[in-house]
C-alpha cells in the first residue's frame, strides 16, 4: 500500500472510532477498491479491526463509557458465531460475500436513523423471565432477553467475520435499538467488543487460508493512530446527530460496493 492508501486508512479508522465501529465497513471496500483480492482484504481488515479495538477501548476505558460486565455477555455468542464465519468465507465465491457485504452495510446505514431516545423509552418496562438478564449501567437498568440476544449476536457475529466486518456497525444500533443499552455505553462497549469478534474471525480465517502479515503490520500505525483521535472526539461530540452522517456515509460505501461487484470477482 502507497502513502495515499495508508492516508485513507487513517481517516477510516478515524471515523470508525467515532462511532465505536472496528472499521471493517471501510477496510474492506477500501482494500477491494486498491486491487487487493477480496479474500486476502478480509482477514487482513479483521486485523485491522483488532488494532483499532485496542486503540479505542483505551480512551473510552478513561471516560467510563465501556460497560464490560454486559460487552461480555453479548460478545460471547458473536465470537462463536465469527469463528464459524471466518472458516466459512473460504468456501464462499467472492461475489456472494461482496452481495452479503453491501446487504449488512446497507442495514447498518439504516438502523443509524433510528432515534436511541424512543428506543431506551420502549425498554423500560420491567419484564420477568428466567430468560431475561438484568444488569444495571449507571442510572439505567437493561433487560437482555436471551432468547433474542443469543441468536441475534451469533448471526451478526458469523456474517460480519465472513466479509472481514467486526460488526460494530450492526451492534451499536441493535444494543440501542433492541436492547436499550444508553448510545455512549453502546459506543465505547462496541470498541471493545469489535475486538474479540475480529480475533475470532481471524482465527477462522487463518486456519483455513492465511493472512498478509507484511501488509497488516503495515498498516497498524496509521489504523492506530486513527483510532485514537477519533474516540477521543467522539467523547466529546454530539453522537446522535453524527450518527445519521454514519449512517449516509455507509450507504454510499453500499451502494459504490454494489456498482464495482463485478470487479471484486
Amino acid at each position: 500500500m502507497n502513502v495515499i492508501e495508508d492516508f485513507s486508512l487513517l481517516i477510516a479508522a478515524f471515523i470508525a472510532s467515532l462511532f465505536g465501529q472496528g472499521g471493517g465497513v471501510l477496510y474492506t471496500p477500501l482494500q477491494v477498491w486498491y486491487g487487493v483480492d477480496f479474500h486476502k482484504a478480509a482477514p487482513t481488515s479483521l486485523f485491522l479491526i483488532l488494532i483499532i479495538s485496542i486503540s479505542s477501548t483505551l480512551v473510552f476505558r478513561k471516560a467510563h463509557q465501556v460497560d464490560w460486565k454486559a460487552a461480555l455477555v453479548m460478545e460471547a455468542p458473536t465470537t462463536l458465531g465469527a469463528l464459524f464465519g471466518g472458516i466459512l468465507s473460504r468456501f464462499v465465491s467472492s461475489q456472494y460475500l461482496v452481495w452479503i457485504m453491501a446487504v449488512l452495510l446497507i442495514a447498518a446505514g439504516l438502523f443509524m436513523f433510528n432515534d436511541p431516545k424512543e428506543s431506551s423509552a420502549r425498554h423500560r418496562k420491567v419484564r420477568t423471565s428466567r430468560w431475561i438478564w438484568k444488569h444495571r449501567i449507571k442510572d439505567e437498568t437493561i433487560q437482555l432477553d436471551l432468547r433474542l440476544m443469543v441468536p441475534v449476536m451469533m448471526s451478526v457475529g458469523l456474517l460480519t467475520s465472513m466479509v472481514g466486518i467486526g460488526g460494530g456497525a450492526l451492534k451499536v444500533p441493535i444494543m440501542v435499538m433492541l436492547f436499550g443499552i444508553p448510545l455512549p455505553i453502546a459506543i465505547g462497549s462496541s470498541a471493545f467488543m469489535v475486538g474479540l469478534t475480529a480475533a475470532a474471525g481471524l482465527l477462522g480465517h487463518i486456519s483455513v487460508g492465511g493472512l498478509d502479515w507484511t501488509s497488516a503490520l503495515l498498516l497498524t500505525i496509521p489504523v492506530f493512530i486513527g483510532g485514537q483521535i477519533g474516540s477521543r472526539l467522539s467523547i466529546h461530540l454530539n453522537t446522535q446527530r453524527l450518527q445519521k452522517w454514519f449512517g449516509i456515509f455507509v450507504l454510499l460505501i453500499a451502494f459504490f460496493s454494489l456498482i464495482r461487484a463485478e470487479s471484486f470477482v
